[in-house]
């Protein structure tokens, strides 16, 4: 196959890669309409570990099925703006929920 009007060839080619890319952004925003995400109060109990909670989030919450036990941690340190896993006695987090 021969070329021959190559300007005519990119803007083609261009144009198809901007319909698709367009199809493909109206596609995802109607499908991936998630559920409104809400938060639960929990309170760290003696000797619970952010391993801990996540590990039971993500067995009992749907929010964090099937989800990397390390995503759900670093979510729930990015939710409560914690620096590091340490946890206090007491102290609340907010977990991520539907």
């Amino acid at each position: 196959m021969v070329i021959k009007n190559k300007k005519k060839f990119v803007r083609a080619i261009l144009l198809i890669i901007g319909v698709a890319i367009s199809i493909n952004l109206i596609i995802t925003t109607k499908t991936l309409s998630h559920a409104e995400l809400k938060y639960k109060t929990i309170s760290v109990s003696y000797g619970e570990t952010l391993w801990d909670i996540a590990k039971a989030e993500q067995s009992s919450n749907t929010y964090y099925k099937n989800k990397d036990i390390r995503d759900v941690i670093e979510d729930i340190k990015s939710t409560n703006n914690l620096k590091n896993c340490n946890l206090n006695l007491g102290q609340t987090l907010e977990i991520a929920t539907y």
